[in-house]
């Protein structure tokens, strides 16, 4: 999603992403960054590459964490730092 810093990819019932929402929200307030929330279903492309990965996290559109959040990395992400990838899926 343009516009924003950082994309969270979730989806409804999903018990991993109730629990990555308030920490990506909370450390971007932190930062002063904003966040944008899509349903891996309401989107065909993201369906087909992260349905059985969420959550999902991209910071300044690229790919940060999937299954989980890791805070450390999303600081570092949001701070400028150079962050790699997560292994391929």
């Amino acid at each position: 999603m343009r516009g924003c810093d950082v994309l969270l990819v979730t989806r409804t019932g999903c018990h991993l992403c109730e629990l990555a929402e308030p920490v990506v929200r909370r450390v971007s307030q932190e930062h002063g960054t904003s966040v944008a929330v899509v349903d891996v279903d309401s989107d065909e492309q993201l369906r087909a590459r992260f349905t059985d990965h969420v959550p999902v996290i991209h910071v300044r559109g690229r790919l940060l964490d999937y299954w989980q959040v890791d805070e450390g990395r999303l600081r570092r992400a949001l701070a400028g730092e150079d962050v790699p990838a997560p292994p391929p899926l």
